[in-house]
C-alpha cells in the first residue's frame, strides 16, 4: 500500500527502510504509529517511535523521518490526521477560540497515554485493507472528532492547535545555523524566517557574504566531514543526516569539495 491519502487523512505502510524526502510538516498533525519503527530527528532533539505512540506535531516544524520494519518483520504502519487552516478556522469561529496568538511551546506533544485518542485511532484499523471505504464525508467527520477529543481531554493544547499566524521575521543566522541540515527549498527557508524570497537572499548575502545554495552545500559537507572524522560515523549513515537526498550525490559532492572519497578520508586524517 505504501502511502494513501483521503482528504486530510494519510495511511502509511512501508515495508522497506524509508527516508522521507519531505522534511517540513505543512499542517498541524496528529499521528498514531501502528507497527514498525520510526526515528524522528528535530533540529535539537530526537524521538524514537514505537507501536502505539501518539503525537501532536506543530505546523511548519522541520523533521527528518526514517521509517522501517521492526525486528520481527512487521512493516511500518501509521495513521496521520492533517488539520488544515480552513478546518481549524471554522472550528475556532464556532467555538469562539482566538487564532492570533503565536505558539512558542514544544513542537512535539506525546499523547500516547490518552485512552480516548487511542480508541479513536483504533477505529481506523479496518481502513488499512479497504482505504476506498473512507469517503470524504467520513474523513471530515473523523477529523472533527479528533479536534473534539483534543479539546475536551487536552484543553491546554488550544494555543498550539489554533495558532494560525504566519511566520514572522526572525534572526536568520540563528535559524540557518540550527536548521541547515534540513533539505527544503530556499523559498521555504525564506517563508519560515518571515521573509520574501528576495529579502531572504539579500539578508543572507549580508550575513554570510554568500548565496544560500553555496553556503548550504558547503555547510552540509563540512558537517559530514566532522561526523565522519571526529565522530567515526559511516558515510552511508551521514549523508541523509546532513541534508543530501541520496548517497551518490553526497559522494560526488564530498569528493569535489575535499578531493577524496568520503569512505577514504579517515585514512588520510
Amino acid at each position: 500500500m505504501k502511502t494513501q491519502i483521503v482528504e486530510n487523512i494519510m495511511f502509511s505502510d512501508e515495508k522497506a527502510k524509508t527516508f522521507d524526502s519531505d522534511q517540513i510538516v505543512p499542517e498541524l498533525t496528529l499521528s498514531f504509529m501502528v507497527s514498525g519503527k520510526k526515528h524522528l530527528r528535530f533540529s535539537d532533539f530526537d524521538v524514537v517511535g514505537e507501536p502505539g505512540d501518539i503525537a501532536l506535531i506543530r505546523k511548519n516544524e522541520l523533521i527528518k523521518s526514517i521509517k522501517m520494519s521492526d525486528d520481527e518483520g512487521f512493516s511500518y504502519k501509521s495513521v496521520s490526521i492533517f488539520f488544515t487552516p480552513e478546518m481549524l478556522q471554522d472550528y475556532a469561529k464556532n467555538h469562539n477560540i482566538p487564532t492570533t496568538e503565536k505558539y512558542k511551546g514544544k513542537p512535539y506533544i506525546d499523547l500516547t497515554q490518552s485512552k480516548f485518542i487511542r480508541a479513536y485511532f483504533e477505529s481506523f484499523m479496518p481502513y488499512f485493507n479497504q482505504v476506498s471505504k473512507l469517503t470524504g464525508t467520513v474523513a471530515s467527520i473523523k477529523s472533527l472528532e479528533a479536534l473534539e477529543l483534543l479539546m475536551n481531554h487536552h484543553p491546554n493544547l488550544e494555543q498550539m492547535i489554533f495558532d494560525l499566524t504566519e511566520p514572522y521575521k526572525i534572526d536568520l543566522e540563528k535559524y540557518m545555523n540550527k536548521n541547515f541540515t534540513f533539505k527544503i527549498p530556499i523559498k521555504e527557508f525564506a517563508r519560515l524566517t518571515g521573509r520574501s524570497l528576495s529579502t531572504f537572499k539579500r539578508d543572507f548575502k549580508k550575513t554570510y557574504n554568500e548565496t544560500p545554495e553555496k553556503w548550504l552545500r558547503e555547510k552540509r559537507l563540512d558537517e559530514a566531514k566532522y561526523l565522519i572524522v571526529e565522530k567515526k560515523q559511516k558515510p552511508s549513515d551521514v549523508y541523509y543526516h546532513v541534508g543530501f537526498e541520496n548517497f551518490s550525490h553526497f559522494s560526488t559532492s564530498f569528493k569535489e569539495r575535499f578531493g577524496v572519497n568520503a569512505s577514504d578520508i579517515l585514512d588520510i586524517s
